[in-house]
């Protein structure tokens, strides 16, 4: 069994070169181990949940089980037996016979088994990955009848709050679903790509939700109520585990956005590889944007994302985004440095937001307007964005 992929989560300075992060403190665990081509089927309609009239359990129960009968045959096991014999998840993203999955599920494999819910089964190629979204394409060779491209939603309508259900393969039980909401948006999470001095990059606009998401789930897609794929199951955070340490779910899972997916695949598909827009910051985490370290940074606003250092050479750099030197009262944080409090004329409060907006609409080589505060001057600064480097 293949836990060997640990995702964190930052309490601590992120070096965030759009965005390497350092290492942390809680674990995430990825959910994944235990035991040119047509586009996707895309509903365009809006993304708002078909939930009951007056909150009518039997309605509920009645879209719920129409859901899982619309979606299910499109949803697959996915074994990787050069991991060690993982389980995962994936469903079937167009009528080409390509399956979108998560990358640590297929992570070390050129070949894995693909488990239709009719029992068909069939070997798979890996024709794409994106360490830097955990997202995989495995190519079959399958029977039109077994082929169900299971329609696409749009992450950016989510909202919290919203019903949201999961169906994967959660310790080899195949064809499972489970119910809950939309906890959070605009996550962020350490991806699997590696810069050179060992950090990480960062996956952004991560969707976050309390619906049972367990090891084997991974891959597995995550739906509103109308049908539509609004998510692709990614990780867990907990502190629990089986007495084979096997993370246990405790509410928190991640997924990452079907819009993501959607600008993603169609690459993988035809290119095997994504290139990701990079600015070349490092930037304080949401989390620490105390009141204290506001005030140690001298910051005149509470909301933004703060430079804590600029890569040099970087697309940051050549524009002139400025990081801090001057000590402060707070070890290894430096005040001086940029606030950017706007991209392309929209507020950010975070810079969560920043990233969120660059991984989903922006890519190297588009030119983005940042607004910052120094000191109590605000200016704008254009940057050619690069690609996020191997």
């Amino acid at each position: 069994m293949n836990t060997k992929r640990m995702w964190i989560v930052l309490t601590v300075l992120v070096l965030a070169a759009l965005a390497c992060q350092t290492a942390s403190l809680a674990p995430v665990t990825s959910a994944a181990p235990t035991s040119a081509a047509p586009a996707p089927v895309v509903n365009t309609q809006p993304n708002a949940p078909a939930a009951p009239a007056n909150g009518n359990p039997d309605a509920q129960q009645d879209t719920l089980t129409a859901l899982y009968t619309r979606v299910n045959a499109g949803i697959v096991a996915i074994i990787n037996s050069s991991g060690g014999g993982s389980l995962g998840s994936g469903f079937v993203y167009d009528a080409n016979g390509h399956i979108v999955t998560n990358y640590h599920v297929v992570e070390g494999a050129t070949k894995v088994e693909v488990d239709f819910p009719s029992g068909y089964k069939t070997y798979g190629s890996v024709i794409g990955t994106d360490l830097d979204s955990d997202l995989a394409v495995v190519s079959v060779n399958a029977p039109a009848s077994e082929l169900h491209p299971v329609p696409m939603g749009d992450s950016s309508a989510l909202q919290v709050g919203q019903t949201v259900v999961a169906i994967g393969n959660p310790f080899g039980l195949s064809g499972t679903m489970t119910v809950g909401v939309i906890s959070a948006l605009g996550r962020t999470l350490d991806s699997a790509h590696q810069t050179a001095d060992g950090t990480y990059f960062t996956a952004g606009d991560i969707v976050q939700t309390d619906a049972a998401i367990n090891p084997g789930n991974s891959g597995g897609p995550l739906f509103n109520l109308n049908g539509e794929v609004i998510g692709v199951n990614r990780a867990i955070q907990t502190l629990n585990s089986t007495t084979s340490g096997e993370p246990i779910n405790s509410g928190i899972g991640f997924a990452v956005p079907s819009n993501i997916v959607k600008r993603v695949a169609p690459v993988l598909i035809s290119s095997g590889k994504y290139d990701y827009p990079y600015l070349g910051i490092s930037a304080l985490p949401d989390d620490a944007m105390t009141l204290d370290t506001i005030n140690a940074l001298g910051l005149k606003s509470s909301i933004g994302a703060y430079v804590v250092s600029v890569v040099p050479g970087g697309p940051a750099d050549q524009a002139g985004i400025k990081a801090g030197t001057q000590s402060t009262s707070v070890q290894n944080l430096n005040a001086g440095g940029d606030l950017i409090v706007a991209i392309d004329g929209r507020s950010i409060r975070s810079f969560d937001e920043l990233l969120a907006y660059l991984v989903e609409n922006k890519s190297p080589g588009d030119n983005v307007v940042l607004t910052v505060l120094r000191g109590d001057q605000k200016t704008d600064v254009t940057v050619t964005l690069g690609k996020r480097p191997s």
